[in-house]
């Protein structure tokens, strides 16, 4: 199984100021998650972000700030380890429109009602990604499993202040159905073909 960039949302999870220097390969790690909040850009991929505790732990780093704006993506400020516990999953998966009863002699006729967007609500596959791998980013991928959707990790951008703790994730995180990847798969999966109009600026982003 592939991914579908149409299919997909991606997050990204705590890169914050005071949080990364501490973190092993920090930099490389910072690094992979800009290239994904572009891609997400470039791909027209839904992109949420958070920060734990951000009066502690400062806010994600300004230049990954930056990229989430320029994507449109928004971020979700959380004291819980688990985002979904403080309401990603409704981001993510937010509740279709109640539509108006059948029958109402005062409601619209079909041809004058608006269809509903829920495109959002379509993407099931969430890309993810984040620190550190062993909390914040271990408990939200699990719970988005047990909320069923399809979770694939990017093992590139994700770090922890010991490989140790970082590898105990990817491992558990494998065991509970979750896909591991890296950026790259992630890009080319999303291109598909070398004819993709975005090849040309994904290739340069790779390298």
């Amino acid at each position: 199984m592939l991914l579908d960039a149409e299919d997909c949302q991606l997050i990204l999870v705590d890169y914050q100021t005071k949080l990364m220097p501490a973190l092993h390969e920090g930099s490389a790690v910072l690094a992979n998650a800009m290239r994904l909040a572009k891609l997400a850009k470039l791909m027209h991929v839904p992109l949420w972000a958070t920060e734990e505790n951000p009066s502690s732990l400062g806010p994600n780093m300004p230049e990954l700030v930056a990229l989430i704006q320029q994507a449109g993506g928004k971020t979700l400020a959380k004291m819980q380890f688990s985002a979904v516990e403080e309401g990603l999953g409704e981001w993510l998966r937010p509740p279709a429109p109640i539509s108006a009863p059948k029958g109402n002699a005062r409601s619209l006729p079909k041809h004058l009602q608006k269809p509903q967007a829920n495109e959002t609500a379509l993407r099931n596959t969430l890309v993810i990604a984040g620190c550190e791998a062993h909390v914040c980013l271990l408990q939200t991928a699990l719970d988005l499993l047990e909320d069923e959707f399809d979770v694939w990790v990017v093992t590139d951008a994700c770090t922890s202040r010991s490989e140790r703790n970082r590898d105990a994730a990817f491992d558990r995180l494998a065991g509970a159905g979750a896909e591991l990847v890296t950026t790259e798969m992630v890009a080319f999966e999303w291109l598909r073909s070398a004819e993709h109009p975005a090849f040309r600026e994904v290739l340069a982003l790779m390298k």
